[in-house]
């Protein structure tokens, strides 16, 4: 396909026609048929968070994190009062409606309503999360807010290059692998190379087609095991 041109025969980007800057994700809750997501709130989420992370039989979850494993609440409760105060990085709340109990987090972060880019982070999944319908259905929704309600052009998925499971669980989710920033962050005293997904919004109608298929009832058998993955499903309608 031919680039564009401008008046100086340079190559130039196609027009984004009628673009305005986005919003900037607000303190919405969000219902899903597994989960639901809704702004932490200290008062109704810590205890349940403190428990579930702290079902973890080692702290191996939190190797790639900025946090390191808590095992006391006073200070647990102090970590989460900033990231509820926080506006960027914006922190949610998973729900397992079976339970009614807070069971993560993860947040909306590095906003740019201007560009409309926009990344999902620090994600914080305890066992009671992981590997379930629910961690879906909580990404999808966050997805699809991003996209249906917020009109954001581009979602990014970030994490350490050598955390083989974030990579493996970006693919899954329908991001693109974009390459490598070497040495971007320094954190917990060594160095981060940078491994950068993302899903655009060119991308986002199909990505979104395979998750609702996926959720589908149909989709799981008695044992509430997947009948179809996700990257079948893309791969199906593609």
């Amino acid at each position: 396909m031919s680039a564009r041109l401008n008046e100086y025969q340079q190559p130039i980007g196609d027009p984004v026609t009628g673009w305005q800057p986005r919003e900037r994700p607000a303190r919405v809750t969000i219902e899903g048929q597994f989960c639901r997501i809704e702004p932490i709130d200290l008062d109704r989420h810590a205890a349940d968070l403190f428990e579930a992370y702290s079902a973890a039989a080692d702290g191996r979850d939190w190797t790639y994190l900025f946090a390191e494993p808590f095992t006391d609440f006073a200070v647990f409760r102090e970590y989460l009062a900033k990231a509820a105060a926080s506006s960027d990085p914006f922190h949610y709340a998973v729900i397992d409606r079976a339970s009614g109990k807070a069971v993560g987090t993860f947040a909306l972060m590095r906003i740019e309503p201007v560009h409309g880019v926009i990344e999902v982070g620090s994600v914080t999944f305890s066992p009671r999360l992981k590997q379930t319908p629910v961690s879906t259905e909580a990404q999808y929704l966050l997805m699809r807010y991003v996209f249906d309600d917020l009109g954001y052009r581009r979602y990014e998925w970030k994490c350490d290059s050598l955390n083989a499971p974030s990579r493996k669980t970006a693919l899954r989710l329908g991001f693109q692998f974009e390459g490598i920033f070497r040495q971007a962050i320094v954190y917990k005293g060594r160095n981060r190379d940078t491994a950068w997904f993302a899903i655009i919004d060119q991308d986002w109608p199909l990505v979104k087609a395979a998750f609702e298929k996926w959720l589908a009832t149909e989709n799981f058998d008695a044992d509430g095991k997947q009948r179809a993955s996700l990257a079948s499903l893309r791969q199906a309608a593609s």
